[in-house]
């Protein structure tokens, strides 16, 4: 029998003319259809193994990172990744890093295929990305050597510098490249401040044990005060290097920052990272000695003053955490922000006194006639004009490779700052 005598016979059948053998076909293909549903869902939870990294999880950079250099490297869809970097010499450098775009990538680790899909979404204020790795097979230890090996080569290529983060949107992101770590000795402050400070940080780092036993919040706070170019910024920047830590830079200016977006930054920032709030003083003022000054301030950020002291030190902020604030005018600092418990340590980081001017002619001119270091300090000292670091090395810069002639225009030194 023909298929065309079956239409034929159906058609001619009272029953499935009445809409029983419509009913019975619709049956069926829903059946069907729901039958492959379930074995496509067997089969992936059996024979596939499938891992999403989303872009609120630690490896998401690092994966994204391998992927592009080592996994769908010969991949021709590409999205760009532009770092802008400007020195402070005023050198611009900006480099391209091309990344698989959003969509489906195939590629090969281990000898094994990988389907990767890399989707993204917009959510509230920042776009939500996620990548999503699917094999044929169990290989769970796989995607966890690739996983290792992405950490690995970030580390890699992080190791010896210092990585700056900033807040963008609802997360800490990289800043720029990451810069060569800045020796603690290239940074000259006066007698042993730089020691005792770096000392202090490493014995609260190696003290969390006898913090937990007594009950007291395991965080530190230091407070840099002092003259503009005096070397605050350079200490902490050397201090991250020391102790291979990352820098992570809070502003409270920033105008998509509010109370409980600060709670939640310094609650997930980056480990072994430094805490920086630079120039604390134009962000709150001084409520006692301004309070007109205070009613003008209000309104300009959505971070309140109550909001940024329980940030530091209420029931909800994290411990092991390291916080440094700047600032150039401590007297427009309210006493509230800087007491005990909020702040630890004051440390006034001033004008060069003659030592730091014979220790860094020293370090400029490391070839110079022994008793030049000496004579510069004295005749700059003796001249009872405030200088400061950057000013010093600014005036060392004309004179790059040329000791004597630092040593005979001193007096141009003294002069410029009067």
């Amino acid at each position: 029998m023909g298929l065309t005598e079956v239409v034929s016979g159906l058609s001619d059948n009272p029953y499935f003319g009445a809409g029983f053998g419509l009913f019975g076909l619709g049956a069926v293909t829903a059946m069907a259809r729901k039958g492959s549903q379930v074995g496509m869902i067997m089969f992936r939870r059996h024979c596939m193994t499938t891992v999403e990294v989303t872009c609120k999880d630690k490896s998401y950079n690092w994966l994204l990172q391998w992927i592009t250099s080592r996994g769908a490297r010969r991949t021709q869809h590409l999205s760009v990744d532009t770092s802008f970097v400007e020195s402070d010499s005023g050198k611009i450098t900006t480099k391209y890093d091309f990344q698989p775009s959003v969509g489906i990538h195939l590629m090969n680790y281990q000898n094994v295929w990988i389907r990767v899909e890399r989707t993204r979404e917009q959510r509230m204020m920042d776009p939500w990305e996620t990548i999503q790795l699917t094999t044929l097979g169990n290989h769970k230890a796989l995607f966890a050597s690739m996983l290792e090996e992405a950490r690995e080569m970030v580390m890699a290529e992080h190791r010896g510098k210092t990585v700056m983060y900033t807040v963008l949107g609802t997360e800490w992101r990289q800043f720029g490249l990451p810069r060569q770590r800045r020796p603690i000795e290239s940074v000259v402050l006066d007698a042993n401040v730089s020691r005792d400070l770096v000392q202090d940080v490493r014995e609260f780092l190696d003290s969390s044990d006898w913090y937990r036993q007594r009950g007291i919040p395991y965080r530190r706070g230091y407070l840099l005060h002092g003259p503009p170019g005096c070397g605050k910024s350079s200490f902490i920047s050397a201090l991250a290097g020391e102790l291979e830590f990352s820098i992570a830079v809070l502003n409270l200016s920033d105008r998509s920052m509010s109370d409980d977006r600060l709670n939640y930054r310094l609650a997930d920032a980056p480990t072994n990272s430094i805490i920086l709030l630079e120039d604390i003083d134009a962000a709150f003022v001084n409520r006692e000695t301004n309070p007109q000054l205070e009613a003008a301030y209000q309104g300009l950020n959505r971070v309140t003053f109550s909001g940024l002291l329980n940030a530091i030190d209420g029931v909800t902020s994290s411990e092991g955490r390291v916080i440094f604030m700047t600032t150039n005018y401590l007297d427009r600092l309210d006493p509230a922000l800087i007491r005990p418990g909020r702040v630890d340590l004051k440390q006034y980081i001033g004008h060069c006194s003659e030592s730091q001017l014979l220790e860094m002619f020293d370090r400029f001119y490391p070839d110079a006639k022994a008793g030049q270091a000496a004579e510069f300090a004295h005749s700059v000292a003796s001249e009872n004009v405030d200088v400061s670091a950057a000013q010093v090395q600014g005036y060392f810069m004309f004179f790059k490779n040329d000791p004597n002639l630092a040593l005979s225009n001193a007096w141009r030194l003294t002069r410029s700052t009067q």
